[in-house]
């Protein structure tokens, strides 16, 4: 699967809801912050996200942490950056919460 441009993932983040593009260390990537009712809340959202990401063959980075967010980043390793199988699973993923 072919890295998008920086116009395609433009287009892509403003067809998703609360995804931005991440900046720091490492390839490109996109992320969102969830906040669940609570700490049993985050971890089964965590879990329906994993059942996902192994329906797509494509996983994200989980950092659950304080006791109800979880955090999520996507980015195709393999690719060195962002390609459609990151904004398919993030509407995906969307559609969990």
């Amino acid at each position: 699967m072919a890295r998008l441009t920086d116009l395609e993932v433009e287009d892509g983040l403003s067809a998703l809801d609360g995804w931005r593009f991440a900046t720091g260390e490492g390839p490109p990537s996109i992320e969102r912050e969830f906040k669940l009712a609570d700490f049993a809340a985050a971890l089964a959202f965590v879990n329906r996200v994993g059942d996902a990401a192994e329906a797509a063959d494509h996983h994200p980075d989980i950092l659950l942490h304080g006791w109800n967010k979880v955090l999520l980043t996507l980015s195709t390793h393999s690719e060195g950056g962002l390609t459609k199988a990151d904004f398919d699973l993030a509407g995906r993923i969307d559609g969990l919460s």
